[in-house]
Parts: structure tokens; C-alpha cells; sequence
């Protein structure tokens, strides 16, 4: 790996490269002026490479996932984001979903006697789903299964019903970890800039909020996970204010686990009339990402919205997680324009894919701890 950056390093860069490439190879931290450069200016070969270096300077060939599944509550929602395909506003609500508790818990006891590790539960924000609620899903979960970590809730269905119950945030997160939930997802990010955030999601919580609700996560002792929806309307100094702002949090309180970039898709949504970025794009932004975010160990494709093959191509770039088993059978994907139409992958699926990229597959809990190496030939996969 070291042979590999002092080649790169001693080709015939010009300087403002070759400072970036010499502090990545030290462990130093990239500017955001420098950050600016390699979006401008950065070949996706140099970037992808001081990317891959630092990807197995963490973590040499391995690569996580883990045994999840999804669970959205409702696509029913108060908010009208200019870029989402899922949801329906409350007027409309007879064109979208809504599932009861029993509805959920159900879904739960379906996996009873699997090894599945994880619960993920996000959806819409629904007026009529408050705190009451899913303090009693999250109980009720527990109660059944206490081995099941449940990681639960975007930032944007938190401030809702937290504003709802006239809580704190602090009391309020209080409250739900008490009842259950271990770590947040990574969603309603966006992009944190004003500018952008008016455009394409005014209505909901801010970029701020946003970083107010994990910060209080992270001080309860909760892991969290942190996104960007990049390729829209967003420039490049959008982008690099919004992994400033996670960067600056990631040193208050150590409470991310992973970097997850959400490519934007315009198929059924309010800005169908935006391109999509190219796969060339998507792979620098990750490997941009890996390079910028020092402080994150972690680095996610998401690979129901970039596409399994696309998914297996980034962790050329940087990555080192490609989520996990998802088994989800909403529309929530296919909504958006996905390249998957049918988000799940069982295990031996995501060995294949890992294995494939010459890459050696992990099964990961939520908060990254190690069950299974699954480099070894002859062991016996467990659908």
C-alpha cells in the first residue's frame, strides 16, 4: 500500500495534488479549499487511489455487511420534498400505506429463529403516529426479541414528534432510548446549506436540527449513522459545507459510525427534470468522501439505490460497507427509480458480490462488531 502512494506520489503531480497526496499518506487532514480541488480538478484514478489507500490503511481487504431488515411504518406525509418518490401527502393518503403496530410486530415475529441482527424502521411522518406510538412499537419489539437492535427513525420524523409532544430534543431522545431504540439512521440530511435545503425540502427540519438531534443521540450514548443526497442541484461547495459540518461533530463526539452518499434519483418526484450524475461522478464523490472524512471509520454504498454492480465497483473507491440483506417489500425503491426493483440480497449473495471485487466479506452487528469471516471457502453460508 505504501509502494502504491509513493509512486503516486512521486509521478509528476502538479504541487497542490502532491500536498494532498503526501497528507494522506501521514494521516493528515485535507482542507476544504483542497477538498474544492479534487472536485474540480481530481481524475477519478487519483482520487479513487489515495481513496483505496486509505480504505485499507483502516480496514486492508475487509469488507461489511450485515443481516437486516427494513420496516416503513407509512408513506403518508406531512412534508412534500421536491426530490421524494415515496411519500404521499396526508390529503392523498389513500394512495399510500399505513401499518399498525400489530402490522410491524408482525413483521418482527416473521424473522423469529433467523439470524437477523438488526431491525431498521424509517418512513414517512405521519400526524397521526406520535410519540405514544412508537414508544409502544419500540416496547413491544423489545419484549418480543431483546437480542434485535433497533435503529430507528430519520432526524426529520424525530423533530416532529418531538415538536408534537412539546418535548426537548434531549428529553425526547431520552424517551425513545429508554423505550428501545439503540442508533439512528442516517437519513433526512440532505444537504445541510440553507440555499439548497430551501429549494428541495423547506418544510422540515433543518440542517442544524439535523445535527442537534444525532449530537443528542451520541451524548446518550447512541451511535449514529450520517447521508448526503448529492447529485441534483447542489455544487460542490454544498457538499463540501455539509461533510465540514459532520467532520466538526465527528470531533465534538465521536458518535458516527459510517458515511452513507444517497445518489439522487428523479424518476417520480418533483425534479424528474435534473440529471442524474454519471457513475463516474458517483464513484469520485465517494472516494472525495473517504478522503475528506478522516474521522469517520466508515464508508457505505447503499446498495439498493446505486445498484449491486455499481455497489461492488465503489468498494474500489473507498468503501468499506455495503449495508446489508435489507429484505424489503415495499415500493420504496423501485419509487425512486432504483436500480433494484427487488431490494434483497441474502447472505451467500453478499459474499458472492464481496468476494467477487476480491474484497473478503464480514458480517457485522450494527455498531460494527465482527460475527462471521466469511473468507474461508468451506464455510457453510446460513440463508
Amino acid at each position: 500500500m505504501s509502494g502504491q502512494i509513493n509512486t503516486l506520489i512521486n509521478t509528476n503531480l502538479p504541487e497542490g495534488f502532491k500536498k494532498i497526496a503526501i497528507k494522506v499518506k501521514e494521516g493528515n487532514r485535507i482542507t476544504d479549499e483542497e477538498c474544492l480541488l479534487l472536485f474540480e480538478k481530481g481524475s477519478l484514478g487519483f482520487v479513487g487511489s489515495l481513496a483505496n489507500y486509505i480504505r485499507e490503511q483502516k480496514h486492508g481487504d475487509r469488507t461489511y455487511f450485515n443481516r437486516n431488515f427494513h420496516i416503513e411504518p407509512t408513506n403518508i406525509c406531512v412534508f412534500s420534498c421536491k426530490f421524494c418518490s415515496y411519500s404521499r401527502l396526508y390529503a392523498h393518503r389513500e394512495e399510500g400505506w399505513e401499518l399498525s403496530i400489530d402490522d410491524m410486530l408482525n413483521k418482527v415475529k416473521s424473522y423469529d429463529g433467523k439470524p437477523i441482527t438488526e431491525v431498521h424502521i424509517v418512513g414517512g411522518v405521519h400526524p397521526k403516529m406520535d410519540m405514544k406510538y412508537f414508544i409502544e412499537l419500540l416496547q413491544k419489539i423489545k419484549a418480543h426479541r431483546p437480542d434485535l437492535h433497533i435503529k430507528a427513525f430519520t432526524a426529520v420524523e424525530l423533530d416532529y414528534m418531538f415538536r408534537k409532544a412539546k418535548l426537548s430534543i434531549e428529553e425526547g431522545m431520552k424517551q425513545l432510548h429508554e423505550a428501545g431504540l439503540q442508533s439512528l439512521p442516517g437519513g433526512g440530511a440532505e444537504i445541510f446549506h440553507p440555499e439548497i435545503r430551501a429549494q428541495i425540502c423547506a418544510d422540515k427540519v433543518s440542517g442544524e436540527g439535523w445535527l442537534h438531534i444525532h449530537e443528542a443521540a451520541h451524548h446518550l450514548g447512541m451511535a449514529s449513522n450520517a447521508t448526503m443526497l448529492y447529485g441534483h442541484i447542489e455544487k460542490y461547495e454544498h457538499r463540501i459545507d455539509h461533510m465540514r459540518k459532520l467532520r466538526d461533530l465527528q470531533d465534538k463526539t465521536n458518535g458516527f459510525n459510517t458515511f452513507i452518499p444517497l445518489k439522487f434519483r428523479n424518476s417520480n418526484n418533483d425534479m424528474s427534470h435534473v440529471a442524474e450524475s454519471t457513475l463516474v461522478e458517483d464513484m469520485r464523490l465517494y472516494a472525495i468522501a473517504r478522503i475528506y472524512l478522516d474521522n469517520f471509520p466508515h464508508l457505505k454504498a447503499y446498495w439498493p439505490m446505486l445498484g449491486r454492480q455499481n455497489a461492488q465497483l465503489s468498494l474500489q473507491f473507498g468503501v468499506n460497507d455495503i449495508d446489508g440483506t435489507i429484505d424489503d417489500s415495499t415500493k420504496i425503491y423501485s419509487m425512486a427509480g432504483s436500480e433494484e426493483q427487488s431490494p434483497t440480497m441474502t447472505t451467500s449473495e453478499l459474499v458472492a458480490l464481496i468476494k467477487q471485487a476480491h474484497r473478503i466479506p464480514i458480517e457485522r452487528d450494527t455498531l460494527y462488531n465482527e460475527i462471521t469471516d466469511y473468507s474461508k471457502d468451506n464455510l457453510v453460508i446460513a440463508d
